[in-house]
């Protein structure tokens, strides 16, 4: 089977048929030792969009993840799920630790440097939160593992620890592993930056591959050219602030700020858009 077609299978459930809104911030605020890394951001994310997040290194893009999912509190504002408050039960009080875990499991996360558990064996490790954190029944759990690991064009790996893969396929089992709870909502925290370049061609397959199939995806990437081909949105953040939004085509083609036509600028000097990759215009199978 194809990998679109993987795809369809496993991604279509969490797809909503309306575009509902799945993310909502208000008023996001994040300070370290009195220095403002997010300052009040507010932004929603409706079912299927993918929006990618960019900017410098340094503009509270990977902050504003880890506090959606609260990884990091934020210190003002609030986090909707589904509407549900994310961190913040109804009377006011912090969620407990095994209340976070429970609502993590809607929001996967794959992260910069993979964050595989090194004892569990890949499977293990996409069956791990379904089975203790979602509770759900071993035999469904594993029979959606493996077709994750199909997906991800791993299925030969699933006994395999993690220390035995290279980082591209670390990166694919980190993918299933956030879709693994069949969350609303992928985020996805620079998940190429840490890979040799050879391989950053087949973690962008899948992840266009998703998109396409209409995954709700928040994407921070210095990917220009996945986030022209296959955002429905662009955000650009400078200073832990949203500077400017728009549609990928326009951002890219006519920037309406100084500080992204700088941006833009200085990127493409440095790493021209690989317009033409074939591996980014089509799914391999």
């Amino acid at each position: 089977m194809s990998l679109s077609a993987h795809a369809a299978s496993v991604a279509a459930p969490v797809a909503a048929a309306t575009p509902e809104t799945v993310l909502e911030l208000a008023g996001v605020t994040k300070r370290f030792n009195g220095h403002t890394v997010l300052d009040a951001i507010d932004l929603n994310v409706t079912a299927g969009e993918t929006v990618c997040l960019l900017g410098p290194s340094g503009s509270g893009k990977s902050t504003l993840l880890r506090c959606i999912n609260w990884l990091e509190a934020p210190d003002e504002g609030t986090v909707r799920l589904l509407g549900q408050r994310v961190g913040v039960r109804a009377d006011g009080h912090r969620m407990s630790d095994r209340e976070l875990a429970s609502i993590r499991t809607q929001i996967g996360m794959v992260f910069q440097h993979f964050a595989l558990w090194p004892h569990l064996s890949v499977l293990q490790n996409i069956m791990e939160a379904p089975l203790h954190v979602q509770r759900r029944p071993r035999a469904e759990v594993r029979e959606e593992a493996e077709a994750l690991l199909e997906l991800v064009g791993l299925a030969d790996k699933r006994d395999v620890y993690p220390a035995r893969l290279s980082g591209g396929q670390r990166q694919r089992v980190g993918i299933a592993r956030a879709l693994a709870g069949r969350p609303p909502l992928i985020l996805l925290d620079e998940p190429t930056s840490a890979l040799d370049p050879e391989r950053v061609d087949g973690v962008l397959r899948i992840m266009q591959d998703l998109a396409q199939r209409g995954m709700t995806m928040l994407v921070v990437t210095h990917e220009m050219s996945f986030a022209r081909r296959s955002a429905n949105r662009i955000v650009f953040m400078d200073n832990g602030k949203i500077v400017e939004t728009g549609a990928p085509e326009a951002f890219f083609s006519n920037p309406q700020t100084e500080r992204a036509r700088s941006f833009l600028a200085n990127y493409t000097t440095r790493l021209p858009f690989r317009h033409d990759h074939p591996e980014l215009t089509e799914s391999s199978s």
